[in-house]
């Protein structure tokens, strides 16, 4: 049972677009999948689950360290020719708020270009909150190799409930799909362990 869910990266441009007619510029836009946003939104109302995506970003003239950046917001959008590269500090606030309420918190998927520094706050800020969350008793789990990379480059693996790369499968786990390595180890419980008896002569 899901109750809040954060929508952040790549694929926040598509539900803007689609949903609130935001200009996104030369931000990622999954053409496919945007015709289910809108099913996805209903589904997540009909099920009380809240959406919470982000209202500000960092802009990028290019996608590069070396980047022109300026923040801008839902009202002015993306300019044309440029990216949307992370999350801005309004989003950031929200956010933070909805990750320390929570009790169980699963991320799958950075904020931003974390491996640049010029967009990594989103990222950072977003894992502190989590480590926090953690230590007020939340269980925490991170998964996926992007997100596994940002724990490790922030020292937190150790500070969360469980690191783990395999994203894809974890969400897979989650929609009840049987993974061979789990069901694999999984039927070990079943299987008794022999015991060894020993004659005295």
């Amino acid at each position: 049972k899901v109750d809040e869910m954060i929508i952040v990266g790549g694929m926040a441009f598509t539900f803007k677009r689609v949903l609130d007619g935001v200009k996104i510029g030369s931000s990622l836009f999954d053409e496919a999948g945007s015709g289910i946003v809108q099913r996805i939104v209903d589904k997540a109302h009909s099920n009380n689950v809240q959406l919470h995506l982000p209202v500000d970003y960092v802009a990028a003239d290019k996608f590069a360290a070396d980047a022109e950046t300026k923040t801008v917001d839902d009202a002015s959008g993306i300019p044309d020719g440029w990216m949307g590269l992370d999350i801005g500090q309004r989003s950031i606030g929200a956010f933070d708020a909805v990750i320390r309420r929570a009790r169980t918190v699963l991320w799958n998927g950075p904020a931003g270009v974390f491996e640049m520094a010029k967009f990594e706050a989103g990222t950072k800020a977003l894992m502190d909150a989590v480590v926090g969350a953690t230590e007020y008793g939340a269980v925490t789990i991170i998964g996926g190799g992007d997100t596994a990379a940002a724990a490790a480059k922030y020292g937190t693996e150790d500070k969360v409930s469980h690191t783990s790369t395999g994203g894809g499968a974890a969400l897979e786990l989650l929609e009840g799909k049987v993974l061979p390595g789990v069901a694999a180890l999984s039927s070990l419980d079943a299987v008794k362990p022999r015991t060894s008896q020993s004659t005295k002569q």
